[in-house]
């Protein structure tokens, strides 16, 4: 793991950077892996993944018994062409993970910014 520098995990998934010491890295970009899959991402493409999990959240099955579990929640990823669906449990996971990674890159930008002295 001396490659790269974790940003957030949870059970699901793992944000991080790779270390600059590899080449044909872009050191603005996060590595994101959950699912089984990878993206590597802009912080802004992150908070638009942000959104539209967001948007999602207002999926309702209704009355339907097994909702938390059965993959009916679609949600679109910040990738133009690629959506994924869900569970309302993964959903809950995946906001998880975006959000930590969106509250761990604003807080070392301030430590690293506007609030250093």
């Amino acid at each position: 793991m001396d490659e790269v520098a974790i940003i957030y995990h949870n059970k699901l998934g793992i944000a991080f950077r790779w270390k600059n010491n590899i080449p044909n890295v872009d050191s603005k970009r996060i590595q994101m892996v959950f699912k089984d899959m990878g993206f590597y991402l802009l912080p802004e493409e992150i908070q638009h993944f942000s959104s539209n999990i967001q948007t999602a959240k207002y999926y309702n099955c209704g009355n339907c018994s097994s909702e938390k579990s059965c993959r009916n929640i679609l949600l679109r990823s910040p990738l133009e062409k690629m959506d994924f669906a869900v569970s309302a449990i993964e959903l809950e996971q995946i906001s998880d993970l975006i959000e930590g990674t969106l509250f761990k890159l604003d807080l070392e930008n301030y430590l690293n910014g506007c609030g250093r002295n």
